[in-house]
C-alpha cells in the first residue's frame, strides 16, 4: 500500500481531525527538545551569546532620554522579574529536563481511563489547558523552580495527549490504512522537534529562550480553538457508549457520502444493536417469545459491562498481560535505544567534535527525522510491524557504535554519518511503531488501559535518559555511553524477534495471538 492508495477516499475533514488532534504530540516533540539548542545560553554557560535583544534594545532607547537613576531602577526590575538566564549544574539542569517526563508519567497513567469513560474527544480537550498553561510558567520563569513547575504541567499534557491520540486515530481511520495513518502520531512528534530546534538555532541568545519555552502555548491555543470550533468525538468510542446512532452521523462526517461504511460499523459490534431492535420488534409482534428475547437482551447488557477493562486488569488478566508486557518493552526500547541522547543533550554532546555547526546539524537531524517518518510511514503497512522493528533496531545499534567510536577518538565526520543514521533508523520504525502496537495486540475494551501503562513505561524510560544520561556521559567519558545503548539495542532486538507477533493483515486480537474468536466460543 502507498501513499496514493492511502489518500484515496480521504475527505478534508478526516484530515482537519487528524492534524488537529496530532497537536498534541507535536507538543510532546516540542517540549522535549526545547531546551536543547538553548541549553548553554539558559544556564549561563555561554556568555558571548547573552547579547542585546530587541526587548533590552528598546529598553535602551527608553534609557538615554530617562534620569540615570529611574533608568538604573528600571533596569534592576526587569533584570529581577526577567533574568537572561539561569544559573545550573548538570544535576540541577537534568531535573529541570527530566521534570518534564515526570509530568508525562502521571499524565499517562490517568488518561487512559479518562478517554474510556468520557470519550476521546473530551480526553484530549482537558490536555490543551496544559499545554497553555505550562509554557507561561516556563517562559516567565524568575528561576529553576518555576521553569521546572512549568515543564512539569507540559508534560501532564504531553503524557495525556500521546495516550489518547494514537487511540483516536486509529478509531477514525480507514482500517486498512491504520498503520500509515498511525504513524502520524510520531511524525507530528518529530516535526514538533523540528520546530523547537529550529526556533533555538535562531533564538538562543540573550533572554530570547523565553520565546522557545513560551511557543508551545501558541499550539495549545491553536488546538483549542480547532477542536471546539470542529471537534468530533469517536465513532467506534460512541458505539461502544451506546450511542450507534452518533457514531454513525460522526463516521459518515469523516468517511464522507460515498464510502459504504457498514461494514465497519459491523466490526464495531453496532450491528447487535440493529438486531437487538429486530428483537423488540419481533416481541411485539409475538408476545410469546417475551422470555427468550429477554434473556438475550440481558446476556448483551453483561457483555457491554464487561466492555472497559481497567487498568489493574489487564496487567492481571492472562488474556491481556502478555500484550500488555510486549508494549511496554517496546515503549522502553523506545528510549532506552538512545534517541534523546540526541534529541535533548545533541548539541552540548557534539560541541566540542563540531563546535559552532553542532546547532546546525542537530537542526538537520531533526528535518532528516521528520522526512525518514514521513516517508517511511508506508512500509509500516507493505512490510509489516515486525520487519520495521527489527530494521530500525539494529541500524539504531550499528550507528550507536559507530557514535562512540567517532567521539572517543574525535572523527568529525564519522560523527555526523552516525547520527544521520541513529537518527534515520529511528524513524524508520522504532520510532511510529508502538504507538501504533497498543490498538492492535489487545481488544477496544483494554486499549486504554494498555496505552496507559505503555505510555506510563515510555515516560518513566524517557526520564531516566534525561536525569541520567549528562551524568553518565561525564562520568564514563564522552561518547562511552553509546557502548550502552549498543548493547540495550541488541537486546531490544532480540525481544523484538522472539515475543513481538505480526499485525499486519490481521483483523483483531484473536487473530493476532493465534486465539479462538470469543464470537466462536459464544456459538
Amino acid at each position: 500500500m502507498g501513499v496514493r492508495a492511502a489518500l484515496k477516499n480521504i475527505t478534508p475533514y478526516f484530515l482537519f481531525l487528524l492534524l488537529t488532534a496530532t497537536i498534541g504530540p507535536l507538543l510532546f516533540g516540542y517540549h522535549l527538545a526545547e531546551l536543547n539548542a538553548p541549553e548553554e545560553v539558559l544556564r549561563c554557560h555561554t556568555r558571548r551569546l547573552a547579547i542585546t535583544s530587541p526587548l533590552f534594545a528598546t529598553y535602551a532607547s527608553t534609557y538615554s532620554s530617562t534620569s540615570l537613576a529611574s533608568s538604573s531602577a528600571s533596569a534592576s526590575l526587569v533584570e529581577v522579574k526577567l533574568p537572561q538566564c539561569l544559573p545550573m549544574n548538570n544535576v540541577q539542569f537534568g531535573l529541570v529536563s527530566s521534570i518534564f517526563t515526570l509530568g508525562g508519567l502521571i499524565g499517562a497513567l490517568s488518561t487512559g481511563a479518562i478517554a474510556q469513560r468520557y470519550g476521546r474527544l473530551k480526553s484530549i480537550l482537558w490536555t490543551t489547558f496544559f499545554f497553555i498553561l505550562g509554557p507561561i510558567f516556563e517562559s516567565m520563569a524568575l528561576s529553576i523552580s518555576l521553569i521546572s513547575i512549568g515543564r512539569f504541567i507540559s508534560g501532564l499534557g504531553a503524557g495525556a495527549a500521546v495516550v489518547v491520540v494514537p487511540i483516536y486515530i486509529s478509531e477514525i481511520a480507514p482500517p486498512k490504512e491504520k498503520g500509515f495513518w498511525g504513524s502520524s502520531t510520531q511524525v507530528m512528534v518529530n516535526f514538533g522537534i523540528f520546530v523547537a530546534q529550529l526556533l533555538g538555532f535562531f533564538l538562543s541568545r540573550g533572554e530570547l529562550w523565553r520565546i522557545i519555552l513560551g511557543a508551545g502555548g501558541f499550539f495549545g491555543v491553536l488546538q483549542l480553538a480547532g477542536l471546539l470550533l470542529g471537534g468530533a468525538e469517536s465513532p467506534k468510542w460512541l458505539a461502544s457508549a451506546g450511542h450507534v446512532n452518533q457514531a454513525r452521523k460522526n463516521l459518515r462526517r469523516i468517511r464522507g457520502p460515498d464510502v459504504n461504511i457498514e461494514e465497519e460499523v459491523d466490526s464495531w459490534g453496532a450491528k447487535d444493536s440493529e438486531e437487538r431492535y429486530e428483537e423488540e420488534e419481533s416481541l411485539l409482534r409475538n408476545e410469546d417469545h417475551t422470555e427468550g428475547i429477554e434473556e438475550a437482551q440481558s446476556r448483551k447488557r453483561d457483555v457491554a459491562r464487561k466492555q472497559v477493562v481497567g487498568i489493574f486488569e489487564v496487567i492481571r488478566h492472562p488474556e491481556y498481560n502478555k500484550a500488555t508486557f510486549a508494549v511496554m518493552t517496546v515503549m522502553v526500547a523506545q528510549q532506552f535505544c538512545g534517541i534523546n541522547s540526541i534529541v535533548m543533550y545533541g548539541v552540548s554532546l557534539l560541541t566540542s567534535l563540531l563546535s559552532t555547526s553542532s546547532a546546525l546539524l542537530n537542526l538537520c537531524v531533526s528535518l532528516l527525522n521528520l522526512i525518514v517518518t514521513l516517508l517511511c510511514a508506508p512500509l509500516i503497512d507493505i512490510l509489516g510491524r515486525k520487519p520495521v522493528l527489527l530494521i530500525s533496531i539494529s541500524g539504531m545499534g550499528i550507528s550507536s557504535l559507530a557514535l562512540a567510536l567517532s567521539i572517543i577518538f574525535a572523527v568529525p565526520p564519522l560523527s555526523v554519518v552516525a547520527v544521520i543514521t541513529f537518527v534515520g533508523s529511528f524513524g524508520l520504525g522504532l520510532g511510529p511503531v508502538p504507538f501504533i502496537l497498543s490498538s492492535e495486540l489487545v481488544g477496544a475494551e483494554a486499549v486504554g488501559a494498555t496505552q496507559s501503562w505503555a505510555l506510563a513505561a515510555n515516560w518513566l524510560s524517557t526520564f531516566i535518559v534525561a536525569q541520567f544520561f549528562p551524568v553518565v556521559n561525564e562520568r564514563l567519558g564522552k561518547g562511552r555511553v553509546y557502548f550502552i545503548f549498543m548493547g540495550l539495542s541488541i537486546f531490544f532486538a532480540a525481544f523484538v524477534a522472539r515475543f513481538i507477533p505480526e499485525t499486519k493483515g490481521k483483523k483483531d486480537a484473536d487473530e493476532v495471538w493465534g486465539r479462538k474468536r470469543r464470537s466462536e466460543d459464544a456459538r
